[in-house]
């Protein structure tokens, strides 16, 4: 009798299974199953059969297949979940981590409606109801609808993936107009006294001083971003949050937009050198965040974000009628002709200038006007024994002023 071959049916014709799709797996509410362990959803995968009447025959079905496959299944068969599922995949080396985790959570949560729909059911009409009810949706902290800036937000993933793999689709619908909402911020002076000695003291002067973004400032590292001579802090490389929540270091070096430097002020120089650790500010985003909006709570001033102190930079900059293109330098803005034609020249002799302003502005709100004395008189003496700045050395100052009756408050 002769042996059964692998995959042979009564018929004697040879089966075989190929891996097709993976489609995601949804509970009883039509929610999609999340993985505990990966965190991400749970998906099922899909096989098809592939018969022949001998082996070598199914193989080379297999490989047609495989070689096809990209064009078996069109767009329109897809479900928006899966077309969002492509459309990251085809871009995930572009896109930052917390983009991607952004897009996942919109995945998850949002436009519950038509997120399982395939794209051939998908029209105008059904994407103008599909965004009335997101615009209802209840959040589950808060109890209340989400924001229009959110449902923009959303239906700007849902629209850039309709565009890409259903372009027939007619997507220009009315969203929810947003609403610009603005803390008042406090003025440096206010802050700095509430900041002061704190935990949050350098991250806070980081973020209000030199417009630094908190996912800047968790990734400087004393190593990497502060020059030999310790006098100018670059920012290299981010921290942010991936779709797993985990802190993954993003380097900025692709965006010179954002990779600046400035000049370290002396107070926040004196704060950088008594951190022990490489890692200027060793905490994640999210701590940061949590820190600031308890020491606010309890200052009681008007409620203010962490990164509501870029918004205090670019004020003092405003009121010091900062020229657009320092003031976007410094602060790392986009503009269309900045980082092509001016950054090369960020320390140039008007730049020093600028700095300086900036500097003197700061140090008077916070320390007031004996402390801007002392560093200006502080300053031309060690330019003038050539020496470097040290606890020593302004200690040998203070005795040099005393001794020659130098008035230095």
């Amino acid at each position: 009798m002769a042996k059964k071959r692998i995959g042979e049916l009564p018929s004697g014709s040879i089966r075989k299974k190929v891996y097709s799709h993976s489609e995601p797996c949804f509970d009883k509410h039509g929610k999609p199953i999340i993985d505990e362990k990966t965190g991400k959803p749970k998906v099922k995968k899909i096989y098809i059969s592939i018969t022949g009447s001998s082996a070598a025959e199914v193989n080379r079905k297999i490989s047609e297949y495989k070689l096809n496959k990209n064009t078996q299944k069109k767009p329109d068969d897809m479900t928006l979940y899966e077309a969002i599922d492509k459309y990251i995949s085809t871009s995930d080396a572009v896109l930052s981590p917390s983009t991607i985790s952004g897009y996942r959570i919109i995945q998850r949560n949002a436009f519950k409606s038509i997120i399982n729909l395939k794209l051939s059911q998908i029209d105008k009409e059904t994407l103008k109801e599909a965004v009335n009810i997101e615009a209802k949706r209840i959040t589950k902290k808060r109890k209340t609808p989400i924001s229009p800036k959110t449902v923009c937000n959303e239906y700007g993933l849902i629209e850039a993936v309709l565009n890409t793999y259903a372009p027939n689709i007619e997507t220009n619908v009315t969203l929810p107009q947003k609403t610009i909402t603005q803390n008042e911020i406090s003025t440096p002076d206010v802050i700095f006294q509430m900041i002061k000695g704190t935990n949050v003291e350098l991250p806070a002067l980081l973020a209000m001083w030199l417009s630094f973004t908190a996912s800047e400032i968790i990734g400087l590292r004393k190593s990497k971003s502060i020059s030999s001579d310790g006098n100018y802090i670059t920012i290299k490389d981010v921290i942010v949050t991936d779709e797993n929540g985990k802190q993954v270091v993003k380097n900025k070096g692709k965006q010179p937009l954002r990779h600046r430097t400035l000049r370290i002020p002396p107070y926040i120089k004196e704060l950088i050198d008594q951190v022990p650790t490489d890692q200027l500010v060793p905490v994640t985003v999210p701590t940061l965040s949590k820190r600031w909006a308890r020491l606010v709570a309890r200052s009681g001033i008007p409620k203010m974000t962490f990164h509501d102190l870029r918004h205090v930079n670019a004020s003092v900059m405003a009121l010091l009628m900062i020229p657009d293109k320092y003031a976007q330098d410094r602060g790392g803005w986009k503009s269309d002709s900045i980082m092509k034609s001016v950054y090369q020249q960020s320390f140039s002799s008007e730049r020093e200038i600028i700095d300086q302003q900036i500097d003197d502005y700061m140090t008077n709100k916070l320390f007031g006007k004996s402390e801007t004395v002392f560093n200006k008189k502080y300053k031309c003496w060690l330019e003038l024994f050539e020496k470097k700045d040290s606890k020593k050395n302004k200690d040998l100052f203070i005795t040099f002023c005393k001794e020659n009756k130098i008035m230095i408050e």
